[in-house]
């Protein structure tokens, strides 16, 4: 049996993408390692970003491919224009899209996305999930970084410290991330 491209190619690695809202803020960080195979060929790539679409204030993280997830955000920008800026509709409206259109579909990525108040991870199969614990986290090192985060969240660290200290976690133990991290910071409705 032959193996398909998808299978036998070695695929992208490196992606660690952590969200932590406490205090009426949300910190968004992601690593900046990128993996092909067993090598690293970037270590300061940047996966979170901050969109304006219409005006709205909206930070998102991706892992996955980068072509892809780029291809994710382009269309969010227009389904938050087309919702007036209402985050959760958005995303069920790209999740929905995303499933079930033939190109969409066979994007390999996934999301977090946050206005400061909304905070959701969107999926290809569907998904729209707010997280337990005002903590989400995706990639390679995401369940590092979440562990950490939550150990974190009830102490007297802000959002940001507890993001960094967690993400400095994760790429202690996860091969695939690394500590030259990417940081935006959103509060409630905005900045």
């Amino acid at each position: 049996m032959a193996e398909s491209t998808r299978d036998s190619f070695p695929g992208w690695h490196g992606t660690t993408i952590l969200a932590v809202r406490k205090g009426g803020r949300v910190v968004v960080a992601g690593d900046g390692q990128v993996t092909l195979g067993q090598s690293v060929i970037k270590s300061s790539a940047r996966k979170v970003r901050r969109l304006s679409p219409g005006g709205h204030d909206i930070v998102a993280g991706f892992a996955g491919s980068t072509a892809d997830a780029f291809t994710l955000l382009e269309r969010l920008e227009a389904k938050l224009e087309a919702a007036s800026g209402h985050l959760l509709r958005a995303c069920v409206d790209l999740a929905k899209d995303w499933r079930t259109d033939k190109f969409l579909r066979n994007l390999e990525a996934i999301l977090i996305v946050t206005d400061g108040s909304g905070l959701y991870v969107v999926t290809g199969a569907g998904d729209v999930l707010e997280p337990e614990h005002d903590i989400a986290a995706i990639g390679s090192g995401g369940n590092y970084a979440l562990a950490a985060a939550r150990a974190l969240i009830d102490s007297d660290l802000d959002a940001e410290t507890i993001a960094r200290k967690a993400m400095a976690i994760a790429a202690d133990i996860c091969v695939y991330t690394n500590d030259r991290l990417t940081v935006e910071t959103i509060g409630e409705g905005g900045r």
